[in-house]
């Protein structure tokens, strides 16, 4: 699956892109918010790679998908539909991560919008969730751009994560 917006083409991520997968976890700022944080090395760079690999095997309509600049084919970060268990229910998360300095020029909020879009019009599903951390302040801003409101809090992995939902499938 390949989606296209104005700026931005969104295309499953190949093995020519693990540098630049290297280059996202090795930035602090940019994992801040993800998972427990921390910087991954090379091996868990790949590990996350595989893991990709392996949602698209499951669902070919679904994962995180590189996000590329149009006017110039460069990678700027990843966004895509990625299925998560919150407090026991399938849910469709739609994420995004952008690279620190694209930081602050509406990638995020384009990548999302057409990620819930495309959900929407292709995948026929009418409820999204982003899962964000409360202290992210910029992704809780893309998440209630594209329609989304904070629905709950919940611990996932002894963090604190607000849960922002299209609740009634706007």
């Amino acid at each position: 699956m390949t989606i296209q917006t104005a700026r931005l083409v969104m295309r499953p991520y190949q093995d020519e892109d693990f540098e630049f997968l290297c280059s996202l976890f090795s930035d602090p700022e940019v994992v801040r918010f993800v998972g427990n944080g921390q910087t991954r090395s090379k091996d868990g760079a790949m590990e996350f790679l595989y893991w990709v690999y392996r949602s698209y095997k499951t669902n070919p309509k679904l994962g995180l998908r590189v996000l590329v600049r149009k006017d110039d084919g460069k990678l700027i970060g990843h966004a895509g539909l990625v299925p998560q268990t919150v407090n026991g229910f399938e849910e469709l998360e739609i994420g995004y991560w952008i690279a620190r300095e694209h930081w602050g020029q509406g990638y995020a909020t384009e990548a999302a919008s057409a990620l819930k879009e495309y959900g929407s019009r292709q995948l026929g599903r009418k409820r999204f969730v982003s899962l964000i951390q409360p202290a992210n302040t910029a992704s809780r801003k893309v998440a209630e751009r594209i329609g989304m409101e904070l629905e709950k809090e919940i611990v996932l992995a002894g963090r604190t994560i607000y849960v922002y939902s299209n609740a009634k499938g706007k």
